[in-house]
């Protein structure tokens, strides 16, 4: 703290003295020069005066192997994984901010120690994911020049990433649990159809009404119509939402609503247009899919949630042009799931990194990601 204290008076230039019991406080922040604290083990080798064998000493337990401890390989897969910036980037920076020499392919061996250390955290995060309702999505994806998908499963309290080669029932199958008994909201996709308690999102629905208006023809007045229906709709859940409407309310208005929907998709079927006849059939099969989040109180009417945790992978996409290997999608996959479920429980991601590869380190059990009773 420095005390800027005026001399004199600004009026009259009289000498003044004494404190300020209350001064304006003018605070500014500054970070030194980083500089890495290296330690040096130097491993002596000596001679049997007996026998004439040569013994080097060892590593002290818990000395990493390699060149960076644990902090600075969760800073440097932190910069790479969460932050999205690309491997010359991280190198740049390392030099710049850390005075660090680093080569590319050391990143990426950073970032394989990185993803063994969090196999057995997302292991279980996968299975804790299982148990509870979910939002699902999936967006493309690129590994070794090849088609993936990238999918994302999110619970209130955890976030989880995988990419795999198929965009298929079986990949969903594998992620929520062929007895999956929870609600999983998600698209129309048809990889989600073996799901028993379903939430279809209302935002796509719209664009699919949209879409017929857009078309014009005679699919365009069952557009209308059904855009005019999701319109009343959302009016009544922002105020359930907001606490100005009683779910009791609401849930008679939305009986009426699912009357008048029904009418308007099987007049749609008939309406003489194609696209809009086969959506309209469609929807009809899964009419009740429609209304879950009407009948159980912690549902969204859209996937929302799901399509924000996927952007996050898309920009990941864009910007490194997907993964060259196997390893890399398992880095990839797992450190989106750390960051963006640290973030949902209010924990520091760096340092639960850096937690990981010190219990990696020491042969400790690692921290869990799955969500605590405080939580």
């Amino acid at each position: 703290m420095v005390d800027c204290k005026p001399r004199s008076c600004g009026d009259c230039g009289a000498p003044l003295h004494g404190d300020d019991a209350t001064p304006v406080r003018h605070q500014v922040a500054e970070i030194p020069p980083i500089e890495p604290v290296v330690t040096e083990y130097r491993l002596h080798e000596c001679v049997c005066d007996r026998c004439g064998a040569r013994t080097r000493g060892g590593l002290p337990k818990g000395v990493p192997t390699g060149s960076f401890g644990p902090r600075l390989t969760a800073i440097l897969a932190l910069l790479s994984g969460g932050c999205r910036l690309g491997k010359r980037t991280v190198q740049q920076l390392a030099g710049q901010l850390f005075g660090l020499t680093i080569s590319l392919g050391m990143i990426c061996k950073l970032e394989r120690r990185v993803a063994e250390a969090l196999e057995q955290p997302i292991a279980h995060l996968g299975e804790y994911v299982r148990t509870q309702p979910v939002n699902i999505d999936e967006t493309s994806w690129r590994e070794h020049k090849s088609k993936s998908w990238l999918w994302v499963v999110v619970a209130p309290l955890a976030t989880f990433f995988h990419i795999a080669d198929r965009r298929t029932g079986q990949v969903a199958k594998s992620l929520l649990g062929e007895a999956y008994d929870q609600v999983a909201t998600s698209d129309r996709h048809g990889a989600y159809n073996w799901i028993k308690h379903r939430q279809l999102c209302w935002s796509h629905l719209r664009r699919d009404f949209q879409a017929m208006v857009d078309r014009g023809g005679a699919g365009q007045p069952i557009g209308e119509r059904l855009l005019s229906m999701s319109d009343a709709l959302f009016i009544w859940w922002h105020r359930v939402r907001d606490g100005d409407l009683a779910r009791s309310s609401f849930r008679t208005y939305v009986s009426i609503l699912r009357g008048e929907l029904t009418d308007a998709l099987e007049a749609g079927m008939q309406c003489g247009c194609a696209k809009t006849a086969r959506i309209c059939k469609r929807l009809l099969k899964e009419e009740a899919h429609l209304w879950t989040f009407a009948r159980l109180e912690g549902i969204e009417p859209t996937n929302n949630t799901g399509e924000r945790a996927i952007n996050v992978a898309v920009r990941y996409r864009k910007m490194s042009g997907g993964t060259d290997s196997e390893a890399g999608s398992r880095f990839v996959e797992r450190v989106l799931s750390v960051v963006a479920t640290c973030r949902q429980q209010g924990r520091d991601v760096l340092e639960y990194l850096t937690e990981c590869l010190e219990a990696k380190l020491h042969q400790l059990e690692p921290p869990s990601l799955v969500p605590s009773r405080e939580h």
